[in-house]
């Protein structure tokens, strides 16, 4: 004999529909809302970790043709071409800026290699900035959603709670009876609120993290960077 899970008193008193029913328009709209922002959360944690993961294969590919070449400050023009590619803007950057110097020094008659290393050396600098921005675009987003969601939640069922118990006043009868539905329902905003905080916290964090490591690895790169074009300069 089959049994609907729904039959069962517990699940049909804890049926998430019901309770959603039960709240007042307050409570439902606060609900609807905690429900968007989970589905923005879930959508800015699945985008980032792709952006994130695709970034960091298109950097070591980069990386190894730079270290298959034996100078950098020549190489053709299609290597400063890859706008989406963290480490060939910082290339691009690096040597725009050591060229640049370098013309600047001729027409002044002040071309030193220190002055044109210093000026590719800003360069990596304001890029590593705007890399590390990059990297971490949008977590913002995420990190407010895990911050206000539980708070979201508890105004709703603070909210409940209080219209539950006015209702009473009202009734002039105060049993568990009466006041069990409408605080029940009240409780599903901060469940809600939970539900949306709980995997955004741990996603929030998984991200954060993976976004310092690139930001860590790109600093690196950069500093490398600097070291073989210095090297150059000098032979």
């Amino acid at each position: 004999m089959s049994l609907s899970v729904l039959s069962i008193p517990i699940f049909a008193t804890t049926n998430p529909w019901v309770l959603f029913v039960r709240c007042d328009p307050v409570g439902q709209v606060i609900t609807g809302l905690l429900g968007m922002f989970s589905l923005v959360a879930w959508t800015i944690m699945f985008g980032k970790h792709m952006e994130l993961k695709a970034l960091s294969r298109r950097n070591r590919l980069f990386e190894q043709r730079l270290r298959e070449q034996k100078t950098l400050l020549d190489l053709p023009e299609s290597y400063r071409n890859h706008n989406g590619i963290p480490y060939a803007d910082l290339f691009a950057d690096a040597i725009e800026a050591y060229w640049r110097a370098a013309a600047i020094g001729k027409e002044k008659g002040e071309d030193s290699l220190h002055a044109r290393l210093e000026h590719a050396e800003n360069a990596l600098q304001r890029g590593l900035a705007r890399q590390t921005l990059r990297y971490e675009s949008s977590m913002i987003f995420l990190a407010s959603i895990v911050s206000g969601a539980p708070f979201l939640g508890l105004l709703g069922t603070v909210w409940g709670v209080m219209e539950a118990f006015s209702s009473i006043s009202v009734q002039q009868t105060a049993s568990i009876q009466t006041l069990a539905p409408g605080v029940s329902a009240a409780l599903l905003t901060t469940i809600a609120g939970l539900i949306v905080a709980i995997p955004s916290v741990f996603g929030y964090n998984i991200l954060l993290a993976r976004s310092r490591l690139l930001v860590t690895e790109t600093e690196n790169y950069a500093s490398s960077l600097a070291d073989r074009m210095e090297l150059e300069m000098q032979m």
